[in-house]
């Protein structure tokens, strides 16, 4: 019994943990409702403890102690962001290609509502998108004012910024200094690996009791008026494999089998959990024991939570045109374009962790609404029912977001092997295993 415990991979103890954990949801929701310190207090608090320590020494010791020449790490930074634009741009283009195929807004509707519900709707939203202008804000997410407290809040791209210019100092320091910093961080990064393993036995417990909390709150009833946006999505999220993440894989040559191997388990942990937080420590180690150099991964996969959220920025082309569906708003294509572009600048920067694509989508709602009213194009109430879809939305939010964030997880892991094959360090043997 015991030798089969020890046998069984973490991703068959998900899958197991998943299905029971929606059937204790579902048959007993009054327990399902007292399971919830199980998932996030516990586990995700292990899962934040271990984030800030994991990339700061990750990173220093990619750019100070396997980085001779500082230029190597700019020109990534360069290709990086080339790439990471260019992905999320088709994400953009694909998501308004399904909402505009499918419709889904159309006839699920918040007109039923009372004008006080309707108001209370607004004031939720506009709550949210006044917080969109602290967590979007790019100057704020990436000059610190405190890195400790940046550390304290897992502000990773502001953490991702302080810990390039600490290694490029270090890199320029005299051995004597830097070669013992960079020794101690090495053996913090090892120990912090050995740590996500200790935290990730825990998964399987944290996922199966955080499904029985969903599904214990929200029940199975929801699901049913918003089955069209559901499929939409999901069936978008398939179009961008095929067609962006698929062509990738081959164009630059990553064995597509070892690839699937390795980031099965941390793309099952970020759907489960709905949280790239959660999945993103064993996503880091996945790349790197397939081939990956760290200093590659250490840069490319905390940036790429940040300006390589391709699920996320699908999700969020689909949902605003859904909303403006719901209100009964047809919007031309040149404005649909226009609100993409203004997606693509608002979604830069936003912290990848649950419900953040919400914050962005009531902000958006109401900047881009803002400019509709300016040329009539419509009126306060028709905003106001926008505003109130998101409401409509937040029924099935948890479903979607397990979606764009695995396919998050996975971009992202797929950008860190395509910047390693495109600097020429992508390691073919350990890519494809004994």
């Amino acid at each position: 019994m015991i030798g089969f415990l020890g046998k069984t991979s973490l991703t068959k103890w998900i899958l197991i943990a998943m299905p029971l954990g929606f059937l204790l949801g579902y048959q007993w929701p009054a327990l399902g409702k007292t399971l919830d310190p199980l998932s996030s207090t516990i586990f995700m608090r292990l899962i934040k403890s271990l984030i800030s320590p994991l990339i700061f020494s990750t990173l220093v010791v990619g750019i100070a102690g396997h980085c001779d020449d500082l230029r190597r790490m700019g020109r990534l930074a360069l290709k990086a962001f080339l790439y990471f634009e260019v992905v999320t741009t088709l994400a953009l283009v694909i998501g308004l290609s399904a909402v505009n195929l499918t419709h889904p807004g159309t006839g699920v509707t918040p007109a039923s509502q009372s004008t006080e519900e309707l108001a209370k709707a607004t004031a939720k939203t506009d709550s949210l998108a006044k917080d969109q202008a602290t967590t979007t804000s790019f100057l704020e997410h990436v000059f610190p004012a405190s890195v400790v407290d940046a550390a304290a809040k897992n502000e990773v791209l502001q953490l991702v910024f302080w810990s390039i210019l600490f290694g490029i100092a270090l890199a320029q320091s005299p051995d004597k200094f830097r070669l013992p910093i960079v020794d101690f961080l090495e053996a913090i990064a090892q120990v912090m690996f050995k740590f996500t393993n200790i935290v990730m036995l825990y998964a399987p417990i944290a996922i199966g009791a955080s499904i029985a909390v969903t599904v214990a709150r929200s029940g199975t009833g929801v699901l049913g008026n918003l089955a069209v946006l559901i499929g939409t999505l999901y069936g978008a999220l398939f179009v961008f494999i095929l067609v962006v993440l698929v062509p990738v894989v081959l164009l630059f040559r990553i064995p597509f089998w070892g690839f699937l191997r390795a980031v099965q388990e941390p793309a099952l942990l970020a759907f489960s959990s709905a949280s790239s937080e959660a999945a993103l420590p064993k996503a880091m180690l996945a790349m790197e024991t397939f081939g990956v150099p760290r200093r590659i991964v250490a840069f490319v996969m905390p940036t790429g939570y940040s300006f390589n959220l391709d699920g996320t920025t699908l999700y969020l082309a689909l949902a605003s045109v859904f909303c403006f569906q719901a209100a009964g708003v047809g919007l031309s294509i040149s404005n649909q374009i226009l609100m993409m572009l203004m997606l693509m600048l608002t979604s830069k920067g936003v912290a990848a962790v649950p419900r953040a694509g919400l914050v962005i989508l009531s902000g958006t709602l109401i900047s881009f609404g803002g400019y509709l009213k300016g040329e009539n194009l419509i009126d306060d109430h028709q905003l106001t029912l926008a505003l109130a879809a998101v409401t409509t939305i937040l029924g099935v939010d948890a479903l979607m977001d397990m979606a764009r964030t695995s396919i998050n997880l996975v971009g992202n892991c797929l950008a860190t092997c395509v910047m390693a094959r495109w600097e020429g360090e992508f390691d073919d043997k350990t890519a494809n295993g004994p």
